[in-house]
């Protein structure tokens, strides 16, 4: 299938700075006396505690977001071990799970393979949504989770909670000013609903941040053509009718208009471009979520989500201006636009005591519903010609529209029941039907033709777990786990319509994903130590790989991703996560994760076998130190490293081909009195250069050889946040 390809392109990972505050995983309370668990939200019985979560997990609480962030979750990404995200854009939309995971989807017919998850509502492969402003929880659960989430959790799943409303009165107001431009203010509260009793409580947050970019646009004389500038409002209600019944509804409108405007041809934060572009997504979502009991044996369980998003991708295709380029003509666009609307709906009945099996043994059953539509719209403009060789104008004035939805429908169930008084056995399994349909239509106004295509693929897939979790002692916990995931059909419309492409590759296969994990938790006798370990060996089989291929030289809107599917791959690997707190006023944290990863088989693309997987670093670590001296002091250094890794299945040989070793050191300090705390910040405290991502492929006339060009993270920042609560 490849064989006219030149794979070209490469893409790696951004490595965000993180802000100090943060725990790598939650640790228990360090106070003996009054120790909470830590629980687990996305698990099918609505709750389990980490101890009993036969996954690798890590749970990230309110105190560690308030820390660790500034706006988005992309920014939490170094708090979990073998976690990593693509920064495709102004904001990651797209993350990898032990190494599994898209690096981006311009050109949409949606097919994510790590679940994400906001408030109930199904954001796979948007997550740009994820600002974290007045959010109270986020989970990252590793491995396939076929039987919670399906096929939009092949990788694994990130499952975001926003705070929740409470009969108590509360509000909190955030402000916030920094380095290069940035500002932020928000302001969160509720409380009972005025006139009504405690049985109905309300929440209202509305957050705005905006920041520069960090580049400057030197033909243009402006540093603001790659900004961010996002809106967030939400709104939730809470009602509990009668004993034991509880009704939540969220709504909520999100504004990401950001620019797009971060590669230069010399690999700096100086860019050339005529022509920025934009990353723009308008988002207004809702969900209700309905709990209460059946009688005495079981619960039900019924949620509904559904969002609304517009989401505009643009950029300067060759990144210069008429007199950068000269003597050549050389000017390239490219605009996309995408709405997608989405609507789930999950019907769950939950074992009740006096429902159990046999007396003993809890069961959740269920139905799964999603509808998904979405329509693109892929507008290029572009002209290149050399004086000196003679030849006509080469142009390009195309656009594509396409449309795809589909309706996925699974039904699924999970039974677990102990073998003593310290193990417990459960086994989940998920089936699931998928119809498909994608059309079409390339309208050239260059040639005046056009082109269709119609695909209507569908799917029966199937997903599972068997699980096994023993107490070994007072303190410590194990489990077995053996996991099956999958992820869907999909297609290539980015291929659609060019020269030499037939419709068969347009389309590839599903996927599945077999995990074998084992981990082990500790805590020490006192609580004043934790640790957990998970060892895991994934197997893909029919793996989706992503090539970048170059269709036209000299136009760089050509370099385009392909998927195609490679016969096998391997993942092996492991997570540890520890915690001490080392004297009264000294508290330790870190983690480390473990990636090996290989393609074994991909008879399309032989170059490829023995490759490890793109954004799969063989080690990332992170460590932090808080000090708290007392008087609502403290003081915070964090760290993050990671190895080189592959920027993507390109075919560049020069060391340049993977990324280089990168290390970020944060500083947090302030101090926190009555209702006001003040924080000091700077993230990047040594102003390292590091690559967020790759690129390999021809964009400089008049030869258009094939060039690595890597887009820098964020350079060293400083800023003050004020916060006050009621």
């Amino acid at each position: 299938m490849f064989a006219w390809l030149r794979p070209t392109l490469a893409s790696g990972l951004l490595l965000p700075c993180f802000a100090p505050g943060m725990a790598l995983t939650a640790p228990p309370a360090w106070a003996a006396a009054d120790i909470e668990e830590i629980v687990v939200t996305a698990s099918l019985r609505g709750e389990a505690t980490v101890r009993s979560t036969a996954a690798s997990v890590t749970v990230l609480d309110e105190a560690t977001l308030r820390n660790a962030t500034v706006q988005h979750v992309e920014e939490l990404v170094p708090l979990v071990p073998n976690l990593n995200w693509s920064g495709e854009g102004a904001r990651a939309r797209y993350f990898q799970v032990r190494g599994t995971g898209e690096l981006e989807q311009y050109e949409g017919a949606p097919n994510a393979s790590v679940g994400f998850i906001v408030d109930d509502v199904d954001f796979s492969g948007i997550g740009g949504i994820a600002t974290t402003f007045d959010t109270a929880r986020v989970e990252v659960l590793r491995g396939p989770q076929g039987t919670r989430y399906g096929a939009n959790a092949l990788g694994g799943l990130i499952y975001v909670q926003t705070a929740a409303p409470t009969p108590v009165a509360e509000m909190h107001a955030e402000a916030l000013v920094g380095g290069d431009g940035a500002s932020g203010f928000g302001v969160a509260g509720g409380g009972s609903v005025p006139g009504a009793t405690e049985r109905l409580s309300y929440r209202l947050a509305a957050h705005h941040y905006g920041d520069d970019g960090f580049h400057d646009n030197a033909y243009l004389g402006r540093d603001d053509t790659n900004e961010r500038d996002e809106l967030t409002t939400r709104g939730r209600l809470r009602w509990t009718p009668a004993a034991d019944w509880q009704v939540d509804l969220t709504g909520f409108y999100v504004d990401l208009d950001n620019g797009y405007d971060a590669w230069s041809i010399d690999n700096s934060r100086t860019t050339q471009s005529d022509a920025p572009g934009s990353d723009t997504q308008r988002t207004s979502a809702g969900a209700l979520r309905v709990t209460g009991p059946l009688g005495d044996a079981a619960t039900l369980v019924s949620i509904t989500g559904a969002a609304d998003s517009d989401i505009r991708f643009s950029f300067d295709g060759d990144w210069g201006n008429a007199a950068f380029w000269a003597p050549y003509t050389y000017a390239f666009t490219e605009d996309n636009r995408r709405e997608r609307r989405t609507l789930n709906q999950e019907l769950r009945l939950v074992s009740a005591p006096a429902g159990r099996i046999a007396g003993f043994a809890d069961w959740v059953t269920g139905l799964y519903v999603l509808a998904l539509d979405e329509t693109n719209l892929r507008a290029v403009q572009g002209v290149y010609d050399d004086p000196a060789d003679g030849f006509p104008v080469f142009a390009q004035d195309f656009t594509v529209d396409s449309d795809y939805d589909a309706t996925s429908v699974a039904l699924f169930g999970e039974v677990s029941w102990p073998l003593n008084d310290r193990t417990r056995l459960s086994l989940g399994l998920r089936g699931e039907h998928r119809d498909a349909r994608y059309d079409d239509r390339r309208d050239d106004a260059i040639a005046m033709s056009d082109s269709t295509n119609h695909f209507s693929p569908d799917d029966d897939l199937w997903g599972g777990e068997l699980a096994l979790t023993h107490d070994v002692a007072d303190g410590t916990a194990a489990y077995l786990r053996v996991a099956r995931g999958y992820r869907g059909s999909g297609v290539n419309p980015s291929l659609a319509g060019y020269p030499g492409v037939a419709a068969e590759q347009l389309t590839y296969g599903d996927e599945h994903l077999v995990s074998y994990e084992a981990g082990l938790r500790l805590e020490g006798p006192t609580q004043r130590w934790w640790a957990d370990i998970a060892l895991f060996l994934q197997q893909r089989s029919d793996m989706q790989v992503k090539v970048p291929v170059q269709l036209v030289a000299g136009d760089p809107t050509s370099f385009v991703f392909l998927t195609d599917n490679a016969d096998s791959g391997r993942a092996v690997g492991s997570e540890i996560a520890l915690g001490w707190r080392a004297l009264d006023v000294l508290t330790l944290t870190a983690s480390l994760g473990l990636l090996d990863t290989e393609v074994r088989d991909f008879a399309q693309a032989p170059q490829f076998e023995g490759r490890s997987f793109p954004h799969a670093p063989p080690w990332s670590a992170s460590a932090s130190a808080l000090f708290e001296p007392g008087g609502g002091w403290f003081l915070r250094l964090d760290a993050f490293g990671r190895d080189n890794f592959y920027f993507d299945y390109d075919l560049s040989t020069g060391a340049d081909r993977k990324s280089r070793d990168a290390g970020v050191v944060n500083f947090r300090g302030g101090r926190q009195f009555g209702r006001w705390r003040v924080d000091a910040w700077v993230r990047n405290l040594f102003d390292e250069d590091y690559a967020v991502r790759g690129f390999f492929f021809g964009n400089e006339p008049p030869a258009f050889a094939p060039t690595r060009y890597v887009r820098l993270g964020d350079p060293q920042q400083a800023g003050v946040t004020i916060t006050w609560k009621l």
